[in-house]
């Protein structure tokens, strides 16, 4: 069976209202974080910046505006697909980039066909992987 889905697509850097480019992202899903995706953003004359978000956030965000923390993602608009925005923060920093939904819906339609949207807790090693991770941070908690 087959574990992961990736796909390439060019998405426009919106450095300002007059300059923008485009640059290549790597869309990557796997059936061991069955709730996650991952966009790697290939910025020219820097590392490889990889942000992972969930899933039902990016579907979401094709249809309507959605994030509350550090991802936002809306489409530009409200009727039809349209060209979505993909706004990512950290602190008072924030970068904007702008893509076609279509390769979003195709990218989705394929991790869909891996792991259906709400059947994520039935793939991989989810619970165990949860179970450990927590452990890790409480026994790191209670060492410092």
């Amino acid at each position: 069976m087959r574990e992961s889905v990736q796909a390439e697509v060019l998405m426009s850097f919106l450095v300002s209202e007059e300059l923008s480019f485009r640059i290549p992202v790597e869309l990557r899903y796997e059936t061991k974080d069955p709730y996650a995706v991952r966009m790697t953003f290939h910025l020219p004359g820097d590392a490889p910046v990889t942000w992972a978000f969930g899933r039902e956030l990016l579907v979401d965000g094709i249809n309507g505006p959605s994030g509350d923390g550090d991802v936002h993602i809306a489409p530009t608009r409200p009727e039809g697909l349209s060209d979505v925005i993909v706004r990512l923060q950290v602190g008072c920093d924030r970068a904007l980039f702008r893509v076609s939904a279509a390769p979003l819906v195709a990218f989705l339609d394929r991790t869909d066909k891996l792991v259906p949207l709400g059947q994520e807790r039935t793939f991989g090693d989810f619970e165990c992987n949860l179970e450990e991770a927590l452990g890790r941070i409480l026994a790191e908690e209670s060492a410092g």
